[in-house]
């Protein structure tokens, strides 16, 4: 049985929790402002940050983004119809299907990339994470 947990590591805990939510509400307001959904938005990222390779299959994107494997179906199609994403048969394996990012998913990607590559910043020194309005067709 472990310690028990101390002042100090409670409210650390309490602290992280708390910053961890106000980056991810940060997050969706962001996206949201850029004309996409926070999942729309962990899909595009996974794909540019990908380890090798600029693709990826459902399968491993559902592992990436911790969902179940029909929800991302269904968030790769909602991306695809929004034109961020393009389904490919693999060349080495008929049965597998590649999801390739398109030129306008690369750019939306990136952009929101960096606005939260701004706010991690600000989490990581302990500032107050900005109201993030910053709306669609705004400079990156």
């Amino acid at each position: 049985m472990s310690a028990p947990l101390t002042q100090d590591e409670l409210e650390q805990l309490a602290d992280f929790r708390y910053r961890l939510r106000q980056f991810l509400r940060v997050s969706e307001t962001l996206a949201h402002a850029h004309g996409c959904t926070a999942q729309q938005y962990q899909l595009l990222l996974q794909l540019l940050g990908y380890p090798g390779r600029r693709w990826a299959s459902v399968a491993e994107l559902a592992e990436r983004l911790q969902a179940q494997h029909h929800g991302v179906v269904a968030l790769v199609t909602r991306c695809e119809q929004a034109g961020w994403v393009q389904r490919r048969a693999s060349r080495g394996d008929q049965r597998l299907v590649e999801v390739h990012l398109t030129p306008a998913g690369r750019a939306l990607g990136r952009r929101l990339a960096r606005l939260h590559r701004d706010e991690l910043g600000a989490l990581r020194a302990g500032r107050a994470l900005a109201n993030a309005t910053t709306p669609r067709g705004s400079p990156p």
